[in-house]
Parts: C-alpha cells; structure tokens; sequence
C-alpha cells in the first residue's frame, strides 16, 4: 500500500507525523474485500456465490470500508513506527482530518496525524552500585507475652451472676432486649431480642451503655440518647430516641488465663505452640514494614540518580489520575491537613512533581527489569486475579472469568508484581547494611503526600 508521510513537528520525547493514503488504494482494498466475503453470501434472489460486487457494494459497502479503514489504520501506524525505529511510550493517537464522509464514500484520499511519545533513551544505574541500610526490629518475649494477654482478653468468657444484691458494672456482660421509639414510634432497626453487650466497650451510641451501669438482673430500665449528627443512617442522625430495655442477666467476665487449656480451646496443641504462633505473626508484622522502608529508600534513592526527559502524555496521565483522587478528597472533606490549608496552584505544583517522580521511577525500574529479563509468570498473575476477585464474595467466580477476559484489568494486576520482582532483585545485587531500631522508628509513618509511593 502506497502511502505519503510527512514528520510535522519532532520536539523532545513528541512526534506529529502526517499520513495520506491515495483514495485508489482505498478502493482497491474495499473491491478486494468484496470479492473475498461474495462467495460467502446469501442472497435473496442469486445463487449462492453469483451476487455481482456492485449489489454487495451497495448493500454492505460502508460497513466493509470501515474495516478496510481500521485495518489501514493499524498497518500504516505501524509501518510509520517502524520505519523511524520509534519506542512508543503508551499507544499512538491518531486523528483524522479532512473529509471524512468522503472517505467512507470511496471518493476522498485518508488523511491523519500520528502523535506519539518517545520512550526517553537512558542508561540505568547499576543496582549493584547502589548502598542502603535497612531498619530491622526484633519482637520481644515481653511483646509475645502482652499479645498472648490480648488474645485472651478479646476471648474471655463471662459467667451469670447470682444473688440478690447483682448489680451491673462497667466490664460486666447484660444480655438485653429492646424496643426503640422516637416521638413515641418504634423505627426499624431499633428492636432486638437476647443482645449481649459488654458494658463501656463503646458498642451501642454513646450514653446508652452508661445507663445500664447499676441494672439488675430481671428489671426494665428506659434508656435515654441521642443519635450522633454524623450517624451512619440519616433518618436517625440528631435525634432523640428512648429505648425501652429488659435487662434479663448480667454476667461477670470468668478469670482469663493464658495457659495449655486457653491455647486448646483456640484450637492450638499448647500454650508454647501458641507463642511461637504469635511470634511468628509479629515477625512477618516487622518484617512487612522493614520492606516497606527499604523500597522506599530505594525509590529515592533510583530517583535521585536519574534525570532524563519524561514522554509528556505518560506525565499528563498520570498527573490526571492523582489529581482527580485530590478532587474527589477535597469534596469530601479528606485532604491531608497540610494539604488543606494551601492553595489549588500549590497542589497543582507539588502533585505534577509526584507524577513526575512515578512515571521516571516507573521508566527506570521497567528498563532494570528488561534489561535483567523479569518476566511475571502466569501462574503469578492467575494467583493475583484469584485474590482479586475473592474480595468479591459470592460473584468471586465471575469477577475471577471477567479479570481474565480483560487485558486492561490483567496489565493492572500484573504492575505491582513485575515492580515487587524488580525492587527484590535490586536489593539482591546492592549493597544493604541491617540496621537495628526500635519499634516506634520501624512502624513510624514517613511525613509523605498521598500518592508519593509507587
């Protein structure tokens, strides 16, 4: 296929080229295409096969130029590419100009513009050149100890409490019913039958606990609040309710004990087996925020040692992406403090620079990648999709079918994989000294905007 190309403006990392394909050509193809499908139709009124190409032009010649144009399309975009040895960075846009309606109709040449960005060409630092501590933290006999104390604290058991004196106090267990009104109405929701509640673990709204402190066992008791402003159903939020409530037992919390017998009714052999458990846990805790820690020194430190130009749609994407997320919390009231108090430009500046500082790290860390051949296998990218899509409960199967039908969907998943992949094997080859911390300086949370990882 005969075409013109005319490179119309070639600044940085951008290309403008111009494309004509001659109307001849175009024609061509379509007549080539008509002869291919005739002998395929069915015809009121020929014999299969004996359908002259001018009825088949007339009866379905503008849908079968609009596939000879988008294959046209296709091919000559990529010649274009190939024939000036481009790397695009992201897909090609295209735009047509001129008489459109006259294409489609056979009589006008196809003319559009190609803009593509250029993969910038950069030498990537040596991962093994590179030197980073990473911070470490050890859990504690005292830490297993204290989380062996919670575990059986979250799993006491409580035991009825009987004489005539009983009286609810706050730790105590009340097993209620109740019947909710406001302005002498029951509403939904608000009646239950047989609930325990732990008196002051803050369950029900505020004030209705208090209330029970001093209840005893087989007694009414008329339970005055109001509904926070903010609750979650906004038919209720603000108001005034009385809840009519029938205190039927009231149970102490039983001694909680960490020992053989706790640890076995959790389902674990012993008391010994059950803090090597928790330990373990913590450990992985540690170790997860060690990690953490380390990319993050690694990304500054890969971004510190890189300066190339950055494609500007890639940039402009991304930028869009994060600046779209700082819209959508600044409508519903959750920007950062720091970020609230300043201005749409000041944002505006320091988001770019996040963008910026993604799409060079995402350059640099794929061009490591390639040059070290990380691939993500494809049994890592099913078992990503299958926990996707478990996050989906009932139509986890059919979320499971869709993720692997869609390549946008699997390109997303498959991301974090590739640059998890490439981050471990830059800390295999560079040079990392263990540094021992305290917890506090393990789990504190870097003063960073939204956005800034990855």
């Amino acid at each position: 296929m005969s075409m013109q190309v005319v490179e119309k403006s070639g600044e940085g990392l951008s290309r403008v080229y111009g494309v004509t394909v001659p109307v001849k050509d175009l024609n061509d193809r379509l007549e080539a295409r008509i002869a291919e499908i005739t002998p395929t139709l069915n015809i009121k009124g020929f014999r299969p096969g004996k359908v002259p190409p001018a009825h088949v032009k007339r009866l379905y010649g503008k849908q079968l130029m609009s596939e000879v144009l988008e294959a046209t399309l296709s091919e000559t975009t990529q010649k274009v590419l190939e024939d000036n040895k481009l790397r695009p960075a992201g897909e090609p846009e295209l735009k047509p100009e001129g008489d459109l309606q006259g294409v489609i109709d056979g009589k006008a040449d196809l003319a559009y513009e190609i803009s593509v960005d250029l993969m910038p060409e950069f030498e990537p630092v040596d991962p093994a050149t590179l030197s980073l501590t990473r911070p470490v933290y050890e859990p504690t006999d005292a830490e297993v100890d204290e989380a062996v104390e919670e575990l059986a604290k979250q799993n006491r058991t409580y035991e009825t409490k009987t004489g005539k004196t009983v009286k609810a106090k706050d730790g105590d267990m009340v097993v209620i019913d109740f019947v909710g009104r406001i302005d002498g109405e029951a509403f939904e929701g608000g009646s239950a039958t047989d609930v325990e509640l732990v008196l002051g673990s803050g369950q029900f709204i505020p004030g209705f606990e208090d209330q029970l402190v001093g209840a005893k066992p087989d007694s009414d008791v008329e339970v005055k609040v109001t509904f926070p402003a903010d609750y979650q159903a906004a038919n209720l939020a603000g108001k005034e309710a009385v809840f009519e409530t029938k205190v039927k037992e009231v149970k102490a919390p039983a001694e909680s004990k960490a020992d053989d017998a706790f640890a076995e009714r959790l389902g674990v052999e012993n008391l010994e087996k059950l803090k090597e458990l928790l330990k373990t846990n913590l450990e992985q805790q540690y170790a997860g925020a060690s990690r953490f820690k380390l990319k993050r020194a690694l990304l500054d430190e890969l971004d510190s040692k890189h300066d190339f130009p950055l494609p500007p749609k890639m940039v402009e994407a991304e930028f869009a992406s994060i600046w779209s997320q700082v819209q959508q919390d600044k409508e519903a009231g959750n920007l950062p403090e720091d970020d609230a108090k300043k201005s749409d430009e000041q944002l505006e500046s320091e988001y770019r620079k996040i963008a910026e500082r993604r799409v060079r790290l995402g350059l640099v860390l794929a061009e490591i990648g390639r040059a070290n051949n990380v691939q993500v296998t494809d049994q890592e990218l099913g078992e990503a999709i299958r926990r996707e899509a478990i996050k989906y409960g009932p139509q986890a199967q059919q979320v499971f079918e869709l993720l692997r039908q869609n390549p946008n969907a699997q390109a997303q998943l498959r991301a974090p994989i590739f640059e998890d992949k490439v981050v471990d094997l830059i800390v295999e080859k560079a040079k990392v000294e263990d540094k021992k911390v305290d917890k506090d300086e393990l789990l504190k949370e870097d003063d960073l905007p939204a956005g800034y990882e990855g």
